[in-house]
This record gives structure tokens, C-alpha cells and sequence, in this order.
């Protein structure tokens, strides 16, 4: 059930990073940041006041906050480097970097031990995750976006991860508020950004929202499935947008991405079985 939720986390931010990086090149970027941490707010909190929570403790909303500030870090360089059409360059970057970051952490930090067939997952993830971007290779401002958006993948990722079970889904909503405070004076110095017209503010909600949700199911894996696991089944987010491009876009799918998604599908069937 773990390695299920962690693919469905996956789906969520696959459809996310796609439907964010088109509305980045309509709108500027830190709009579609902020207004997707609003949504994200509007929908951990409704989900939170419906699960119950045996134990919610202030190590757990705290842990929460932390990895909403990672969420908060990850999204606005991630949808500035979407926003510069360098979509093959920011997403291989951020989603490598960022699965090496908390596999390691998780290994070194939390003590966790992956059965062999896990590990031969996890390496076969790294290069597949790089060649479905297609490899990407880009002036230094992408790259860079990439790098510290991976920072905060991996804060939010290990973060979440240490919320108690008994805690629900407050980790979540107290991650969402932390984001919004953190991008609110970014957003109160350029209140113009924010001015869209209805249609691609009601579009940056409902992404910020589905971004909430693949949390959601991410926080429900960590509880189920090693950390170390449940992050690299999650961050086969990258595949996704590939196919999404190739059936809706009618893009060409390259040798070296084919190579990636069959190395993802790959991946998936060993941390499964791991």
C-alpha cells in the first residue's frame, strides 16, 4: 500500500509540474507559486478537518512547517525555471539532486536500511529520472534554479516524513501555511504579479491544490514505507509530464527519454518488491 501511494503522489506532481509549467509561461511565475500555496491551504485544511487525528503534537506541526518552507522554496524555482521554457534542464536537476539529498539523509540521519533490490532501485532511478528530461544540459541560471529547487524537495520531503501518525493530515495544512507566509512578502512587494484574470487564477489554485494532494499521499506512504523508499517512488514524477506532452501535445518521445521512462518503470517494479 505504501509503494502505491507513493506512485499515486508521483502522478499528482507529474500532472502539477505539467499544468504549472504552461501556466508559468502565461503568467509570471511567483503568482502561480503564491495563489498554488493558497489553494494547496484551502485544501489540506478541509482534508485535515475530516481525517482523525489521535495525537496531534507541536513536533508534528513544526516538522510540517518545515517541509512547507522546503515547499514553498522548491515550487518558486521550479516554476521560474518552467517559466524560461527550461523545463529540460530544472526538472532532471531538481528531482535528481533532490532524491540524492534525501536518500542519503535518510540513510546517514534516520537509519534507514534498504533491502538490496530497494537500492538497485534507487541507482537505477538517478539516471533514469535525468534521461526522461532529457538529459538536460543549460546555461547556469536554470541549472541553478534546479539546485536549490532540489533543496527544497528534499526539506519536504524528510520533513513531512518525521510527522507522528497519530498527527493526521495538520502536517500537511501546518506545511501549506508555513509556504504562504514564507512567499507573502515577495507577493505584498509585487501585488501586480497577482492580477490575473479569473480563469488563470482559478487555474493556479486548483495546481496548487493538486500539489497539496500529492503531499497528502506522500505523508500517507512515509507512515507505511521506508523514507528513503517512499522519496524515490514519489520523485518518478518526472515520466508523467513526458507522457502527458507525448499524448496531449503530440510531442516526439526521444531514444534517450524512451531509455529513461523504460529505467522508471524499471525502478518502480524494484522499490516495489524492496
Amino acid at each position: 500500500m505504501g509503494a502505491l501511494l507513493a506512485l499515486a503522489s508521483a502522478a499528482c506532481y507529474g500532472v502539477v509540474d505539467f499544468a504549472g509549467g504552461l501556466l508559468s509561461r502565461r503568467v509570471h511565475f511567483a503568482a502561480v507559486t503564491f495563489l498554488g500555496q493558497l489553494g494547496g491551504l484551502a485544501l489540506a485544511l478541509g482534508a485535515a478537518l475530516l481525517v482523525t487525528a489521535d495525537a496531534v503534537r507541536p513536533a508534528d506541526l513544526l516538522w510540517g512547517a518545515l517541509s512547507g518552507a522546503g515547499s514553498g522554496i522548491a515550487m518558486h524555482f521550479l516554476n521560474r525555471g518552467l517559466s524560461r521554457g527550461a523545463m529540460s534542464v530544472v526538472v532532471p536537476v531538481s528531482a535528481v539532486t533532490g532524491v540524492a539529498l534525501s536518500v542519503l539523509c535518510g540513510v546517514l540521519v534516520l537509519g534507514d536500511r534498504p533491502h538490496a533490490v530497494a537500492w538497485l532501485g534507487i541507482l537505477v532511478t538517478m539516471p533514469s529520472l535525468w534521461l526522461v528530461s532529457g538529459g538536460g544540459t543549460g546555461p547556469r541560471p536554470a541549472v541553478a534554479d534546479g539546485l536549490l529547487a532540489s533543496a527544497g524537495v528534499a526539506v519536504q520531503y524528510l520533513g513531512l516524513g518525521q510527522a507522528g501518525p497519530g498527527s493526521g493530515l495538520w502536517p500537511v495544512a501546518a506545511g501549506r501555511v508555513a509556504a504562504v507566509l514564507l512567499l507573502l512578502p515577495g507577493a505584498v512587494r509585487h501585488t501586480r504579479r497577482l492580477r490575473l484574470p479569473p480563469r488563470r487564477c482559478a487555474e493556479a489554485l486548483v495546481i496548487g491544490a493538486g500539489a497539496a494532494l500529492g503531499l497528502i499521499l506522500y505523508l500517507l506512504a512515509a507512515q507505511r514505507q521506508m523514507l528513503s523508499v517512499a522519496v524515490v517512488l514519489a520523485s518518478l514524477y518526472p515520466a508523467l509530464p513526458v507522457i502527458l506532452g507525448l499524448a496531449l501535445l503530440h510531442e516526439r518521445v526521444t531514444r534517450r527519454q524512451a531509455a529513461g521512462l523504460i529505467g522508471a518503470a524499471a525502478a518502480t517494479v524494484l522499490l516495489t518488491l524492496g
